[in-house]
């Protein structure tokens, strides 16, 4: 029998941001050379690292602390991490940094010198020469965890080389701040309507994963982004979704518990 794998503990983010008669969320397109997704659209996100948790983290974020994060996702402890991996992830593929200073102001953009500079500290950070966490102490920055919203919880099926246990949340990202891929783990980035890549995808020009198409479905009626977020806000209970594959009559399906066949 094959080994199952353990599920690794990754955060991703639903990145919104406002338009006329609606708002579009950002989305990455992985690289083809990767070995997870490669070549499928997908939101910033990413496994969560050992130094996501921890005194230096929790002195870095305001707005919530690894009490009341590990309250939102249900866990004993630790929900801090998964925060502080989805905004730090945001920072490193898509180039949005959802920060503030000492009194809660938000990271200014027409400060040309800091945008600049955080800019190359973003290549350090993703080569790995610099850590996240010890950019926002240099620049006396916090992660600002105020409008971040827990949305979802997936589990990649079992099968996949590598299986993520991942909890999806939700944000705005800041006016003025303007989103780039990194051209290493993503080759291209792009704001979309919700409803306009869903249509994408039925074209066959978007790849998307499963759980990427379902959160989009799941957000594409509301009118604004701070309506998404609002609506995460005021989610009670979020329960853990574990897909299974399965074939039937040599066509390959996607069952979500409650559906005929999937505790067989």
């Amino acid at each position: 029998m094959a080994e199952i794998l353990v599920p690794r503990p990754a955060a991703t983010v639903v990145t919104l941001r406002e338009r006329e008669n609606g708002y579009e969320i950002l989305m990455l397109k992985r690289n083809v050379l990767s070995d997870f997704v490669g070549g499928a659209y997908v939101f910033p996100g990413g496994a969560v690292d050992e130094e996501d948790a921890g005194d230096l983290a929790q002195s870095l974020c305001v707005g919530m602390n690894d009490e009341s994060c590990s309250a939102a996702l249900s866990l004993p402890s630790g929900g801090l991490a998964y925060y502080v991996a989805c905004l730090r992830e945001l920072f490193e593929e898509g180039g949005l940094l959802i920060a503030c200073d000492a009194d809660g102001q938000t990271v200014d953009i027409s400060n040309r010198v800091l945008v600049d500079r955080l800019n190359d500290e973003r290549v350090s950070v993703n080569d790995g020469s610099l850590g996240f966490l010890e950019m926002l102490a240099r620049e006396k920055l916090f992660l600002d965890l105020r409008n971040v919203a827990y949305l979802a919880h997936w589990i990649t099926p079992i099968g996949p080389p590598r299986r993520y246990d991942t909890r999806f949340f939700v944000t705005v990202a800041p006016p003025g701040q303007h989103a780039d891929h990194d051209n290493q783990e993503t080759v291209a980035s792009r704001w979309l309507r919700p409803s306009d890549a869903l249509a994408m995808r039925e074209r066959g020009e978007l790849d998307m994963l499963f759980p990427t198409v379902r959160t989009l479905q799941s957000v594409a009626s509301f009118e604004n982004a701070q309506a998404v977020v609002d609506h995460a806000k005021a989610l009670t209970s979020i329960e853990r979704t574990e897909p299974r594959v399965v074939e039937r009559d040599g066509r390959v399906e996607i069952l979500l518990p409650g559906d005929d066949g999937y505790a067989n």
